[in-house]
């Protein structure tokens, strides 16, 4: 971050150096005839007060302001009407005037800077030409004198300018390095959390793109959580009917040809038990890998395609459907398929035989809730809250299966923005609940 530290701090140098340049410029532009009549105190007001007194005073009163201003600003004047001849006697001695007719008015070669300015009188509309003589050393004083204040000004502006540019070096390179830091550790899967706490509080950009990468990082880190968890448990799955597997092929070779035919259809069980593991498996991997488009997904429809083969399935599992009609949401109705049908096999396997499976389908704000209710035993409270997860089964079940029929119906939920929901009911037995958003936007992104 070093290399965008010093490209940022010399762009806002390079931008202070082009404003003093040009400052300096204009100034030593500014250093001619006007500038220098209308800024020094021996002539700016001079013309106006000389014209005023010499109309009201006299010729005598106009010759004692020239007098005064030469005593104090060593400046010689010399007053001409509009036929160009001297209106006072003025204050240019005799050999400088000699002097000047022998340079051939080239101000170069002479002793002092010559300025002329015409004026013309309010009262009586009479036009006067002053001609000004400043010697050189009290023109360069007067100079270094009047700059004195603006480049105090200018060092005073470069120093905060500097230390502005500094701030705002540091305000965009840190909060970006922290964010490298980040990312690094992202990738050696050692984020934490809390890195970027004091980033996220800031109410600008930089505070905006924390908390999205704290979002995305626990995001990432709860995937990479828990497909390592998936692993794991899909390996000591696997161990188990592998170990079995081996077992009776150990025993079939072994077995006299007569019991050997006994062990095949043990070995036969146990192929059908590792193929139905391996696609639910697959199932719960395609639900999250799956890349294909939303589209209209007519939920009436699917419903009772889904009872259909329920009834067929378990003829004594009557399932009863109470739907809302015209509803339909933009998702992928594969997925909403196996994650219905995967709830209505959940609650077959601890529904007493002769009672019904309730399905609840209805519109609620801009949400679809479906829900689906058993009458069994339910599950232990301190254990709902694992529900859901790959390969997790609450202690004492009876029944077959692998534990991954509700994670991939809560995959599916989460895949379409929304959640699954799992509760004890209040009267007696279990219901899983769909939460499905309406708006199309609420889809998560693949």
């Amino acid at each position: 971050m070093r290399s965008l530290f010093w490209r940022i701090l010399a762009s806002f140098w390079l931008a202070i150096t082009l404003v003093a340049g040009l400052s300096i410029l204009l100034g030593h532009m500014l250093n001619q005839d006007a500038w220098i009549l209308s800024r020094h105190p021996g002539l700016n007001s001079l013309a106006e007060e000389w014209t005023q007194t010499y109309e009201t005073q006299g010729e005598d009163a106009a010759q004692d302001i020239l007098q005064q201003r030469k005593r104090q600003y060593h400046i010689d004047v010399q007053v001409l009407n509009e036929s160009g001849d001297p209106v006072v006697r003025g204050t240019f001695p005799r050999r400088a005037a000699a002097f000047e007719a022998r340079q051939n008015n080239d101000d170069r070669h002479l002793p002092w800077r010559r300025l002329t300015a015409e004026y013309t009188s309010p009262k009586t509309s009479d036009t006067y030409l002053f001609i000004y003589r400043i010697p050189h050393p009290e023109l360069d004083a007067w100079h270094r004198d009047s700059l004195t204040w603006p480049l105090s000004a200018l060092a005073i502006a470069l120093v905060v300018l500097t230390l502005f540019s500094l701030l705002v070096t540091l305000s965009i390179t840190r909060p970006l390095s922290r964010l490298r830091g980040a990312v690094h550790d992202l990738g050696q899967a050692t984020y934490q959390q809390n890195s970027l706490a004091r980033l996220a509080n800031r109410r600008d950009e930089f505070g905006v793109l924390a908390r999205d990468f704290n979002r995305m990082g626990s995001r990432l880190q709860s995937l990479i959580g828990s497909q390592r968890q998936l692993l794991r448990d899909v390996s000591h799955e696997l161990r188990s009917p592998l170990a079995r597997l081996r077992i009776a092929l150990a025993l079939a070779e072994r077995a006299a040809p007569e019991e050997r035919e006994k062990l095949w259809p043990r070995l036969t069980r146990e192929c059908d038990r590792l193929e139905a593991l391996i696609s639910e498996i697959l199932v719960l991997a395609r639900v999250d890998a799956d890349n294909a488009s939303a589209e209209e997904v007519d939920l009436n429809a699917l419903l009772l395609t889904l009872q259909k083969d329920a009834q067929l399935a378990c003829p004594e599992q009557p399932v009863q459907i109470d739907a809302q009609a015209q509803l339909s949401l933009r998702g992928w109705p594969t997925m909403l398929e196996r994650a219905m049908d995967n709830l209505l096999r959940n609650a077959q396997r601890f529904n007493p035989v002769g009672q019904p499976i309730e399905v609840l389908a209805q519109r609620q704000g801009d949400k679809i809730l479906i829900s689906v209710r058993d009458h069994g035993p339910g599950v232990d409270a301190e254990h709902l809250n694992q529900l859901g997860e790959p390969f997790f089964r609450a202690p004492g079940q009876n029944t077959s299966g692998h534990g991954l029929g509700l994670a991939i119906a809560r995959r599916a939920a989460e895949r379409h923005g929304g959640s699954l929901i799992l509760a004890n009911h209040s009267q007696n037995g279990f219901i899983a609940t769909l939460e499905l958003p309406l708006v199309p936007g609420a889809l998560a992104p693949v």
